[in-house]
């Protein structure tokens, strides 16, 4: 962000004030160029997600990602030094307990993150509570749990039966009371994203949760059509870059397989 012409790095009070105001844009980076141009853009948060392991690192879903590719992309991202919040992802079983979340948040941070995220309310309530306790700036992640995928089964919308419902609200009151300055509501029928979004403090950011959130966060891949191979149904792409690309790998390889010049 730009203040008096001196680029300020964007804190945590920064983003708590979108509460109320303007809703908050939120895209992942995962490597420098990324990082730079979302930097360019005035992003004022970027997640290093570990979505990368799917989009990135060709894994079928996110519990293959380990601290070590975490720690490798928030390097990367680090190093374009962006204005913007860095948050990175905990990922899959990197905080079973409270010693080992805060041993990687620590991690992450020394990293080049400026606050973690984690997935879960109740269930890493003193998880939470340590790494806020330490210092580190959290933010939640309820709904559907993608490190959780192997006992889901699938995707699916989360809120639509009352017992779920009630859970999400138990969950996103307890991350409030915590200190968290915000949440990813993903995948949250829209009506309990809203009642969410009108009862806490923090900001609420969704992803497929409808559009009355306090922000909305995309995966950079999905939004610009550079991971052709899957859309979530919830994203409508701006544009189709991996088509652009290989209309221009297919010119130059005509190019060059052209006739000799000699």
């Amino acid at each position: 962000m730009i203040a008096g012409g001196v680029i300020e790095k964007v804190s945590i009070d920064k983003i708590r004030s979108f509460k109320g105001r303007e809703r908050l844009p939120i895209l992942t980076a995962y490597d420098y160029p990324m990082a730079k141009l979302l930097d360019e853009l005035g992003m004022p948060m970027v997640l290093v997600g570990d979505s990368l392991g799917m989009v990135v690192l060709g894994y079928p879903d996110t519990t293959h990602v380990t601290m070590e590719d975490m720690l490798h992309h928030v390097r990367a991202v680090a190093r374009a030094e962006p204005s913007a919040l860095v948050v990175a992802d905990l990922p899959y079983r990197s905080y079973d307990s409270v010693e080992a979340a805060l041993a990687n948040s620590r991690r992450l941070v020394e990293a080049g993150a400026d606050a973690v995220k984690a997935e879960g309310g109740q269930a890493i309530h003193s998880q939470i509570k340590a790494i806020m306790e330490s210092g580190i700036p959290f933010m939640g992640h309820i709904g559907m749990l993608p490190q959780h995928i192997k006992e889901e089964g699938c995707y699916q919308i989360k809120g639509k039966v009352e017992e779920e419902k009630e859970r999400l609200i138990r969950d996103a009151l307890l991350l409030d009371e915590l200190g968290a300055f915000g949440m990813v509501l993903e995948l949250v029928k829209p009506s309990v994203a809203t009642g969410i979004t009108d009862r806490i403090k923090g900001l609420t950011i969704g992803i497929g949760s409808g559009t009355e959130c306090d922000g909305q966060i995309l995966v950079s891949h999905d939004l610009v059509g550079g991971f052709p191979w899957f859309t979530p149904r919830f994203v409508k792409p701006k544009l189709n870059v991996s088509e652009l690309i290989k209309e221009a790998i297919d010119r130059w390889r005509q190019e060059v397989r052209g006739p000799s010049a000699r």
